[in-house]
């Protein structure tokens, strides 16, 4: 496969590796095991970082029909989640299957899932089993609140979390009450983070031998992304309120019109502020009393606002852009997803990548934002099928061949 452009090539012999077979996306991650338990989002979004960049991911599912779980296989949702994998079915209520996990588990460098915490606790697949027989085990878990706690049981989920975290409370317009955002932005958080501290645990491993119990919440996560508006509030007791397409501290930054749509303008700092005033052809602003100041600009946001949207609505989005670049004042286009993957510089990025899904046919879907000049991701493979891989890999772990037909029979696979 051609790497994207802003994606460098592979090195030479490198692209055809391969764990069980399959092709790996990249090199990185070469020679890590992770078996993958999560469902939904948030936990594949933290799985996804690790197989896109080259660990050996085996998807554990049941031998059901699992359309429930984000989505039928073949929507955009499963395919862009689920790419560079591999897949076994086990179904763990099954004496025969558990036995089979735990067999792959002692074999696993991570292990991610995100289920109700006391979930794993009883089936026997919790990190205290699991590390006994597999002390350099590297075990997260993502759930909605933590593990424990008070909150700990209530079902997670991303707009909950959002609300709870306070995320809604600060988006939209001010007096039309909580908004939330148009992504899922707390299961998507938790992911990250949850892929981060796998890869903090390996690093420490390396000198300790030792693996670690990894844990996050969509809870904990959104409140971390609150940054500074939790700062105002912890450090200065400010409860930040909705300011919509304005920005909460730095005026004027927001949404304005234009002749033909409209666009975002962000000016920062006194010097930003006086460029900005030079192309609006308001020189006079600059020594205003109202906008003199940092201060003064955003207790006068609304007559500011509305002073620039008089002038930007006079010409085109693209002219307005190409002043306020050429002067190094930040401007730019608002798109709808489509513009979005037809801008040039998205497409120059290559964040589609081409795939041959197996239920789809030649299709695209998003890579990875990171482009590492030794060792590219790329989307190597596309969804596999439930149970694609089940017989090679437990032939991998020992099985026979007339111990997986057993088991095949038997339901447990």
């Amino acid at each position: 496969m051609t790497p994207p452009s802003g994606q460098p090539a592979a090195a030479p012999g490198k692209a055809d590796e391969t764990a069980g077979g399959v092709a790996r996306a990249s090199t990185a991650l070469n020679g890590l095991r992770v078996l993958d338990l999560t469902r939904v989002r948030s936990g594949p979004t933290c799985v996804r970082q690790l197989a896109d960049w080259g660990a050996d991911v085996i998807k554990i599912e049941a031998p059901v029909d699992e359309a429930q779980f984000g989505g039928p296989r073949e929507g955009p949702d499963f395919q862009n989640l689920h790419r560079n994998k591999r897949s076994v079915t086990l179904d763990l209520k099954s004496e025969a299957a558990l036995a089979a996990f735990k067999r792959l588990a002692d074999t696993a460098d991570i292990i991610v899932e995100n289920f109700r915490p006391g979930v794993k606790k009883r089936l026997g697949i919790d990190y205290d089993t699991l590390s006994a027989t597999n002390p350099g085990l590297i075990y997260a878990s993502i759930s909605g609140f933590g593990q424990d706690g008070p909150m700990a049981d209530r079902p997670g989920f991303d707009q909950i979390a959002q609300g709870m975290g306070g995320l809604m409370s600060i988006t939209g317009e001010p007096g039309q009450g909580p908004m939330r955002v148009g992504i899922p932005i707390a299961d998507l958080c938790a992911g990250l983070f949850a892929a981060q501290g796998i890869l903090i645990a390996l690093f420490e491993r390396q000198s300790s031998g030792r693996g670690q119990w990894v844990q996050t919440s969509l809870l904990q996560a959104q409140v971390f992304m609150l940054d500074f508006q939790a700062a105002r509030w912890l450090m200065d007791g400010v409860v930040p309120k909705q300011a919509g397409n304005n920005h909460p501290t730095t005026i004027p930054t927001g949404v304005f019109k234009t002749s033909d749509g409209h666009m975002n303008i962000a000016v920062t700092g006194n010097v930003i502020w006086q460029k900005f005033c030079t192309i609006m052809g308001r020189e006079d602003w600059i020594t205003d009393a109202r906008f003199d100041s940092a201060a003064a600009r955003s207790e006068n946001r609304d007559v500011l606002n509305e002073e620039i949207g008089a002038i930007t609505a006079t010409a085109s989005t693209a002219e307005w852009i190409e002043r306020f670049t050429g002067a190094g004042v930040p401007a730019g286009e608002i798109n709808d997803i489509g513009q979005v993957f037809q801008t040039p510089q998205v497409r120059h990025l290559g964040l589609a990548q081409p795939v041959v899904s197996q239920e789809r046919g030649e299709t695209e879907l998003v890579g990875q934002p990171i482009i590492m000049s030794r060792t590219p991701s790329h989307i190597a493979t596309p969804p596999p099928l439930a149970g694609q891989h089940t017989a090679e890999l437990l032939a991998e772990v020992g099985y026979s061949e007339a111990e997986i037909a057993e088991m095949k029979a038997a339901g447990a696979i």
